[in-house]
Formats: structure tokens, C-alpha cells, sequence
């Protein structure tokens, strides 16, 4: 389907327990694609919810899914909607809204839902391509080892009732990496098909599309050469020292470099490889801990999903 008439479905998930996420901005973004849009509301409850809502809204030929919510909500619902006709449109409510963001919205969502009615009432939209670590696909990013766990430890401060700022990401990273991390013994091997196995690996970071993430307003470049239309990029360290460490993370803040550093392993545009691990290391997608593996294959799925422009 395409085109915009007023009897246009769209289907608004709305995840209640993202940051900035209110009854009140619920209303107010109803209202709002209500004036243009048949629209259904449906709040999720559980785990993979917004999977389920997004594949039964594909299923029905729905023409556009909304979401209120931050980055895992999104996963969750651009994961039931990959190859659809279905095309996702995003008012960001989280405390990163990275992909939204590096889409070109704005962070706000007030601005975001004026954007989101813009681009639908223009027939504006663009076809990506994502990333799919092992059976889960991913927007922006996916990682195993040193990311993965400072994102598990964030996760588990928000369960306990803090909020995941960017100082606290910024304070988690810092301990984790100097206290917390082996920094001795690398346990990565990457295997790209057709080339020799590299190991002597500490971690690797996963991106399909740049920034990396964002520090408060600053986007955050691990792999400054990624797009949403190329391949896989990783960024990966052969060793970890502070000194080091700092070194790099100060090029993160560097859009238009490449990282530079002989600690590093960095690949652009690769459609497939494996990273294995010779210990369980913690894994995450698009910012949510996916728990242990020691074994992940990264693939590259191209023309996977429509999104408003």
C-alpha cells in the first residue's frame, strides 16, 4: 500500500514504562494522528508484546505503526514487522531514542509527533536496511562483551529505581571498564566467511547505522563509516588499557574520522560474520541486554524495513 487518505489505519503502540511516556502524551499524540488516521491504540504489557501487536497489524494490512516508546520498544515492534508493507513511524519516549534520532527526528516528542504527521500526510518514507544478530534483528547496534555488560548493569539500576541518564551510563562505563572488566585475557574470535579467524578480541560492537549512541545531545561514532543502507560495520579492541581507552572513546566524539588506533580491529561493510567467545559474555541489541551466548553470527538484511522520512 501507499499514499495517505483519511481512512488510513495506523496502529499507535504505547510502552507505559518508558522514560518520558505519560497518559497525558498518549492523549495528545492520539488526538493528534487521529485528525489524519484511523487509529487503534494498544499498550504493551509484557515481554515481545509489541512484536505480537506489530506481526497481528502487518497481518491485517495495517499501513503504519506508531510508536511512544524508547529503543527497546522499537526493537521489539520493527522485529514484527520485517519485510512487511507495514511502515513504522516513531515518536521517541526513552532515555536514548537512538534510532529515531540518528532517522533524522527530533528527540522531543512534541516535535517528533508534528514530524511523524508531516511525513505521513507527504507520503514521506524510506526503506533501511537492519542488522539480525543470530534470530533477533537490531536498528542501530548490537554487542557482545564490554558494552553489553555496562548495558546490563544500567538495566539493573533501573530496576531498582534509577533512572538511566547519560551520566549514569557515563559512570557505569568508567568503573566497569577499569574495575570491572578482564583486561588481560582477550576471549573473541571473529570468523568472516572466506578469511581467516582473528582472535585476540576483547569485545565487538555491532552497528548498522551511525552514531553509535548519543551522550546527552552528542552523537557517539564507534564506527563513523556505518548507514542504513550499507552493510555491518564492527568496532573491535585487541587491547584494554585506561590509557588507552581514553585515547580512544575521546575519537568517539569524532564524526567524520575513523577511529585510529592499533588496538583496534574495525570493519566496514561486511554482510555476515560470527563473533565466539571462549566464556559466556553478556550480549545486547539496540540497547537491551539479551542475556550470555558464546557464540553470535551478525547478518546484514538489506531492504528490511519501511520507516517514515
Amino acid at each position: 500500500m501507499s499514499g495517505f487518505a483519511r481512512d488510513t489505519r495506523a496502529l499507535l503502540v504505547f510502552n507505559p514504562k518508558a522514560t518520558a511516556t505519560t497518559p497525558r502524551m498518549r492523549d495528545v499524540l492520539t488526538r493528534a494522528l487521529g485528525s489524519e488516521l484511523k487509529v487503534d491504540v494498544a499498550e504493551t504489557t509484557h515481554q515481545h508484546h509489541a512484536t505480537e501487536l506489530a506481526q497481528q497489524a502487518a497481518a491485517n494490512g495495517i499501513e503504519y505503526v506508531v510508536v511512544l516508546g524508547g529503543d527497546g520498544t522499537v526493537n521489539e515492534v520493527v522485529n514484527g514487522l520485517v519485510h512487511s508493507d507495514t511502515v513504522l513511524a516513531i515518536v521517541p519516549a526513552g532515555s536514548g531514542n537512538v534510532f529515531a534520532r540518528a532517522l533524522g527526528m527530533s528527540a522531543s516528542p512534541i516535535e517528533a509527533t508534528g514530524e511523524v504527521i508531516d511525513a505521513i500526510r507527504g507520503d514521506r518514507r524510506r526503506t533501511v536496511n537492519l542488522g539480525r544478530a543470530d534470530d533477533r534483528y537490531f536498528t542501530f547496534a548490537a554487542g557482545l562483551g564490554v558494552d553489553a555488560e555496562i548495558v546490563h548493569r544500567v538495566e539493573r539500576q533501573r530496576h531498582s529505581g534509577r533512572q538511566a541518564s547519560p551520566g549514569r551510563y557515563f559512570r557505569t562505563a568508567v568503573l566497569h571498564y577499569v574495575l570491572g572488566t578482564d583486561r588481560r585475557r582477550a576471549a573473541v574470535t571473529l570468523d568472516v566467511p572466506g578469511s581467516e579467524p582473528v582472535d585476540g578480541l576483547f569485545n565487538g560492537i555491532v552497528a548498522n547505522g551511525s552514531p553509535w549512541t548519543y551522550f546527552g545531545e552528542r552523537p557517539v561514532h564507534a564506527t563513523p563509516g556505518a548507514s542504513f543502507e550499507g552493510d555491518l560495520d564492527l568496532f573491535a579492541l585487541r587491547r584494554m588499557t585506561v590509557t588507552g581507552g581514553y585515547r580512544i572513546s575521546r575519537q568517539f566524539f569524532m564524526e567524520t574520522e575513523q577511529i585510529r588506533s592499533r588496538s583496534v580491529l574495525a570493519l566496514h561493510d561486511v554482510p555476515e560474520f560470527t563473533l565466539r567467545t571462549d566464556r559466556p559474555m553478556a550480549a545486547q541489541v539496540d540497547g537491551d541486554y539479551i542475556g550470555e551466548r558464546t557464540s553470535v553470527t551478525y547478518r546484514s538484511v538489506r531492504q528490511a524495513l519501511t520507516v517514515v522520512a
